[in-house]
């Protein structure tokens, strides 16, 4: 009964009945609300503070900023009945609220294009040494066709594009990013290209989330399956991150690595930021082993002057190792928090 009565206390203040119906539609940075509803951050702040408290606001820290999206309480049945009422929906201060959102959605995606211009040249010079990406995702997309993605974590999500990708095939997506611009990035991409009726449900079964692959911000064996492309290389150290990954990966989860086979390009290093020239397969191999990881399949994308590499593996709980008398064995799969 308290509860009950802590949430309709909250909806009887117009402000959170508007921040509410806003954040329905989309996940809000506080210093957006504070735009559209054209008030102070500090009140804006005060009214989610009780919006969070009553369960019908949760509030997600992203660097610097502090992004606001539908707490567990909007899901009681008579809530949902009130927010999808026209009463409500479309008064002419929901209808006016709708418009300067859309402003919201329109600067995201201007300040994305900006950002696109500013590094397209960059980005063209890298994708001309190999093969076109779109022949890689398809290839992903072939050694993925029969597995169920379940709760897929794509990790150093950058633009979303994986999202985009293979989203549509998972019940769940967190897209994780070191960089808090990216995921900006990201967000404004996806809510640009993604107006229809599927890309909404695409939108809300995804959680964009700051974190960096040598420390997963997950618990163990929380995901189905991982995807990893064009991002090992920006790795000091792979092996822990390949240690990482199996700790949130469930029982026969599945990851798949996409990044450049060893090569010379030492600008890649000098100029982008790349820490590893390329992967072998037999340090792939290794790595996977390490982890107890079953490396099940490879494939090999030759294309310009640099060649793509695809490695899958699965976490199935036994890993062969070949010791020194030749012998196989089987051991145990990782089941606690690595240590880097």
């Amino acid at each position: 009964m308290d509860d009950i009565l802590s949430i309709f206390r909250a909806l009887a203040d117009p402000t959170r009945l508007r921040i509410v119906l806003l954040l329905l539609k989309m996940e809000l940075a506080v210093g957006e609300l504070a735009q559209i509803l054209d008030q102070s951050q500090p009140r804006i702040s005060r009214h989610i503070k009780i919006l969070d408290e009553a369960g019908l606001a949760e509030r997600r820290k992203e660097g610097s900023w502090v992004f606001l999206r539908p707490g567990q309480a909007v899901e009681l049945d008579i809530l949902r009945r009130i927010f999808r009422s026209e009463k409500v929906a479309k008064t002419k201060q929901a209808i006016e609220d709708e418009a300067q959102l859309s402003l919201v959605r329109k600067a995201r995606a201007e300040m994305a294009e900006r950002y696109f211009e500013a590094h397209a040249e960059e980005w063209d010079a890298i994708r001309s040494l190999h093969i076109a990406e779109l022949e890689v995702e398809h290839a992903m997309m072939a050694l993925l066709k029969d597995t169920n993605l379940g709760h897929l974590l794509d990790i150093g999500t950058g633009t979303g594009r994986m999202i985009e990708v293979f989203g549509p095939k998972a019940e769940k997506i967190t897209a994780l990013d070191k960089s808090p611009e990216m995921l900006r990035l990201a967000r404004a991409k996806l809510l640009d290209e993604n107006e229809n009726a599927d890309a909404s449900k695409l939108l809300a079964k995804t959680e964009l989330k700051l974190g960096d692959f040598n420390n997963l911000p997950l618990p163990d064996a929380n995901v189905d399956s991982v995807i990893l492309h064009q991002v090992l290389h920006y790795a000091q150290h792979p092996e822990a991150v390949l240690l990482e990954v199996a700790r949130v990966l469930g029982h026969n989860g599945v990851l798949v690595i996409a990044d450049f086979a060893v090569h010379d390009h030492e600008e890649l290093r000098s100029k982008h930021a790349h820490a590893r020239l390329g992967f072998s397969d037999d340090s792939m191999q290794r790595w996977f082993t390490a982890a107890h990881l079953d490396l099940i399949q490879t494939r090999t994308l030759d294309g310009g002057e640099l060649s793509v590499k695809i490695w899958v593996g699965r976490k199935t709980g036994l890993t062969k190792i070949h010791p020194n008398d030749g012998t196989d064995l089987l051991v145990p799969n990782l089941q606690k928090r690595a240590s880097a």
